[in-house]
């Protein structure tokens, strides 16, 4: 169910049975030589609504900017700072929460939202408790990276073992060709490829990461096995957003 294709009285009936909203979240970034700039959001977003449809879930529309600043070397990247993207979420959750809305669970495709994202849900929990909403004691918010989904990455480690990489990931390029195959980008990958680096600013970033992978190997990604990620992924996630669900 996607909030953005439903009318406000939809919602309005939806909120009598169930206070929980998916809200996914990722990045737009460079991802290698054949890694789509997207493809956080890309991800996120087709992983959320897999969810959503699995549980009659709604679905808030993807947040598709996010913190990136330290790929900002490479063309095409756009990022928020970490004082942005949390103003972002505080409001998004501020706006549902005054509906009636009381579980948010965020499905993440950027490992560079993470930090963000939980001094964002502090802040939210404090400023609603100062707006005075009758509601707010029982505002929860919970994370869910997709790419760190036990099953995604025991299946990571099945089909590439250590060309996985930890950016530009051959996991997270499958998912991308599974979910738009005439848009499968190929490029000749040097290698070895850097990794081990830690991320300061971008011109740090691309100094050490020239072509923007860290220790991946995208050329191993397939349709086929970003289908079987994408699959789990919304399973582990579907199970997790029930038991967040439950907790209370």
């Amino acid at each position: 169910m996607r909030l953005q294709l439903c009318t406000w009285p939809e919602v309005e009936n939806y909120l009598k049975f169930s206070g929980g909203i998916i809200l996914p979240i990722g990045s737009t970034e460079q991802h290698g030589p054949t890694g789509l700039i997207g493809t956080d959001a890309l991800c996120a977003q087709a992983i959320a609504e897999g969810v959503g449809d699995q549980l009659q879930a709604l679905v808030a529309p993807p947040i598709n900017v996010g913190m990136a600043l330290h790929h900002l070397a490479f063309p095409g990247s756009i990022s928020l700072r970490p004082s942005t993207l949390i103003q972002v979420i505080l409001d998004t959750v501020t706006s549902l929460a005054r509906a009636g809305f009381t579980h948010f669970y965020f499905i993440n495709g950027h490992g560079g939202n993470i930090a963000t994202l939980k001094a964002a849900f502090s802040e939210t929990y404090y400023h609603l408790e100062s707006l005075g909403l009758s509601n707010a004691s029982a505002v929860r918010c919970q994370v869910g990276n997709w790419f760190m989904c036990r099953s995604v990455y025991q299946l990571a480690k099945e089909l590439y073992g250590d060309q996985e990489g930890s950016h530009a990931t051959p996991s997270e390029v499958a998912v991308t060709q599974y979910l738009y195959p005439d848009q499968i980008k190929t490029a000749s990958l040097s290698s070895p490829v850097a990794s081990g680096y830690p991320i300061y600013g971008p011109q740090d970033f691309a100094k050490h990461y020239p072509d923007g992978r860290m220790g991946s190997n995208p050329a191993l990604a397939t349709p086929e096995h970003g289908q079987r990620f994408w699959e789990a992924a919304v399973k582990e996630l579907a199970e997790s957003y029930q038991k967040f669900l439950e907790a209370d």
